[in-house]
């Protein structure tokens, strides 16, 4: 493998794995509605135990004047140059569980040589399970839950969680071509794509980071932390309803994408092909995200906007 030495950087003594952990991978990069992938980064490196096992190469990888790493200045000065982490490290939930974690911004380049570093990672460790989350924008209400679609070879989860499988074809990520070369050789791996409300789409949306976790819980069995998240998401709708209730309009809007939503739920579990969701994008929830627009412009933006973060 001649890209393996190039594609990583040394960051010192590596932790003792164990070997048959489950691996959780969470790469922001083409679409991160909701913020969900980047919120979910931040809590497996900020809200469990973690130590870094691999760290790639930013030089390699990374496109820098697409995302340019941040820099402080202070006054006179520069200090605190963060550029953004793709890294795997070995983790720790709630109850001690280990695991490891792939994490940080999609590569810009070199993505079959990443894939296979990753494989042969996985292969090392011999990796037990692989879960990957990431999230897209839909003409959902927010008053409902999240859905998620599933993909992988895991027929139980696909069969329990999987609320919309259309036919279609969508712009590929580093995170399917793992997919297809975890499945090749036969890892159980399950994706969860989260289906977000598209007028939260450019929000921090908290219940989508929540979704997130819960969907790596259900697939892998790690417990990882919501507390933080949840009471963010109570605030965050607080000031969401606000901004219905003062509005009968918005309000009446609404309750018809609700209605819609549940008459198709009801109808076909969501289960449709891609022509099938056309019947169900709403002008009413474009309406709806305009006049909500001046409180989610005060929000963070998702990590291409965000250039640090990674």
């Amino acid at each position: 493998m001649p890209w393996s030495v190039d594609l990583h950087v040394d960051i010192g003594d590596r932790p003792e794995i164990p070997a048959g952990l489950p691996l959780v991978i969470a790469l922001t990069g083409f679409t991160d509605a909701g913020s969900a992938v980047s919120q979910v980064v931040d809590a497996l490196r900020e809200s469990v135990d973690t130590r870094p096992v691999i760290r790639f190469s930013n030089d390699v990888l990374l496109d820098y004047r697409a995302r340019r790493p941040v820099i402080a200045f202070d006054q006179d000065h520069l200090e605190d140059y963060r550029p953004p982490r793709l890294e795997l490290a070995l983790a720790h939930d709630l109850i001690g569980q280990e695991f490891l974690t792939l994490t940080g911004y999609e590569p810009d380049f070199a993505w079959d040589a990443f894939v296979d570093d990753v494989l042969a990672l996985a292969a090392e460790l011999q990796v037990a399970s692989v879960t990957w989350v990431h999230a897209i924008a839909m003409p959902v209400p927010h008053t409902r839950p999240i859905g998620t679609t599933v993909s992988g070879n895991r027929a139980e989860l696909i069969e329990a969680h999987s609320v919309w499988r259309p036919r279609t074809e969508v712009p590929a990520t580093v995170g399917h071509l793992l997919e297809m070369r975890f499945v090749e050789r036969g890892t159980p791996t399950a994706s969860f794509v989260l289906l977000v409300p598209h007028y939260l789409a450019d929000a921090e949306y908290p219940a989508a980071a929540i979704r997130a976790l819960e969907s790596i819980t259900i697939a892998s069995g790690i417990a990882l932390p919501s507390e933080t998240l949840r009471e963010q998401n109570l605030g965050f709708l607080a000031k969401v309803e606000e901004q219905i209730a003062a509005n009968d309009e918005l309000g009446t809007m609404l309750e018809n994408l609700e209605t819609r939503y549940d008459q198709y739920v009801q109808g076909s579990s969501l289960r449709a092909t891609s022509d099938d969701i056309d019947e169900f994008d709403l002008p009413s929830a474009d309406e709806l995200a305009a006049e909500l627009e001046r409180y989610l412009a005060t929000r963070p933006g998702d990590d291409d906007k965000r250039p640090g973060r990674g």
